[in-house]
């Protein structure tokens, strides 16, 4: 029950790429990886910020090794080239995080026309699953964890029809919607590589109610607004710092117990110690999966090839 940073293992020899890794949860997972001698890959939009973030871990893991990757998750052309640049430096990855996200935040489109919220947190991210795939099965036991939240328990399947909501926008429609996403996603790609005789595993988790620029930059998109402002406040004042948000997504990554296809959150919904928690929703979850596969490979033209 009390699992924390302290129980991570070494991580000598392994290299780790962490998406959104300048700030918040992506910069607490960073540093925890770093101090356990991973060779860490922060894959971060601001570049500048992404410097700031490599100062601030270099306080408590001077000898970290941490290499930097321009990545846009809103375009499929700087995913391309973010995967190109790890591609060539590394033969073998053996953990991938997919930690970055946007939420709540008004109607905007990604530079491919995708629904923000969906192509950043969700499709962004498969398309960098796919192209980084070949890494992770070479690695002897790579893990995916993708990072979802409680919001994806009020989230609607993808509508293959309408995956960006177009005429049906709402913030949190949107945002509910890319969550139950990455959840679909995280189990789904279990299913693919177990299928696949996969040494890989896929695992998800939630942060809780976590208390990081994200409520900030909600807040400041929507000039204000009354709910975003709600779960700002709420952050603030209950929930757990980004180091305590981000030992969920730590402890799917680094648990030698841990498991392809399991889910870790904290114990007490939103707050507390991380544990693996159950997968709910099950009735149509296949069907909702295979739509998002079809979807997610519609819009981004990329497969994800699990055979090695």
């Amino acid at each position: 029950m009390g699992w924390s940073v302290a129980d991570i293992p070494d991580q000598s020899g392994r290299t780790a790429v962490v998406t959104g890794a300048n700030g918040g949860l992506g910069l607490e997972t960073a540093r925890a990886l770093g101090e356990n001698d991973a060779h860490v890959v922060m894959a971060s939009r601001n570049q500048a910020k992404a410097e700031d973030a490599e100062d601030e871990i270099r306080t408590t893991a001077p000898h970290a090794a941490l290499e930097h990757v321009e990545l846009d998750l809103g375009s499929l052309a700087s995913v391309r080239a973010a995967a190109a640049k790890i591609l060539a430096a590394h033969e073998r990855v053996d953990l991938l995080v997919n930690n970055a996200g946007v939420m709540g935040i008004p109607e905007r489109a990604t530079d491919d026309g995708f629904e923000m919220q969906f192509g950043v947190d969700h499709l962004g991210h498969f398309a960098l699953t796919a192209l980084l795939l070949p890494a992770l099965l070479r690695a002897d036991a790579a893990r995916v964890v993708t990072v979802t939240s409680t919001a994806h328990h009020i989230g609607r399947p993808v509508n293959p029809d309408n995956p960006h909501l177009r005429g049906r926008y709402g913030p949190w429609r949107a945002y509910s919607q890319a969550k139950l996403a990455n959840f679909h996603f995280g189990l789904g790609l279990h299913r693919r590589l177990a299928a696949a005789g996969a040494a890989a595993a896929s695992l998800i988790a939630h942060p809780g109610l976590s208390h990081t620029e994200l409520q900030a930059v909600s807040v400041e998109e929507t000039g204000g607004g009354l709910s975003q402002r709600f779960f700002h406040g709420l952050a603030g004042s209950m929930g757990m710092s980004a180091a305590g948000g981000a030992l969920s997504q730590l402890r799917a990554a680094t648990d030698p117990g841990a498991s392809s296809g399991e889910f870790y959150g904290p114990l007490f919904v939103n707050n507390g110690p991380p544990v693996r928690k159950p997968i709910l929703r099950r009735l149509g979850m296949q069907r909702a999966i295979d739509r998002l596969w079809e979807v997610s490979e519609r819009e981004t033209g990329l497969k994800l090839e699990c055979r090695a």
